[in-house]
């Protein structure tokens, strides 16, 4: 989870694709191309729960800024599954 976050600081959209799960990947994230461009400013791990060993959820809130705006943040519970010995990013639910 945190690598991803720091993807999306980084606006690696490479990695961010190759940690996505097939079954839910996108074609592609246009990171560069979101205006206002957000400033990501934190991670908080809420929760973390192995459901067995290849499925993992994690419970997170990411802060950020879009513009000159006020913080917003994006609470969500993500999902995992491991395959050949990678985790990768399923989905996530978002949380208000």
């Amino acid at each position: 989870m945190r690598a991803r976050y720091s993807a999306y600081v980084l606006k690696r959209e490479d990695f961010l694709l190759a940690s996505w799960h097939a079954d839910s990947r996108p074609a592609s994230l246009n990171l560069a191309a979101q205006q206002p461009s957000p400033t990501w400013l934190g991670l908080e791990i809420r929760q973390q729960h192995n459901e067995d060993e290849s499925h993992a959820s994690v419970e997170f809130v990411a802060r950020y800024r879009l513009g000159g705006g006020r913080a917003q943040r994006q609470h969500e519970t993500s999902r995992f599954v491991r395959e050949d010995g990678r985790w990768y990013y399923l989905d996530g639910e978002l949380k208000s």
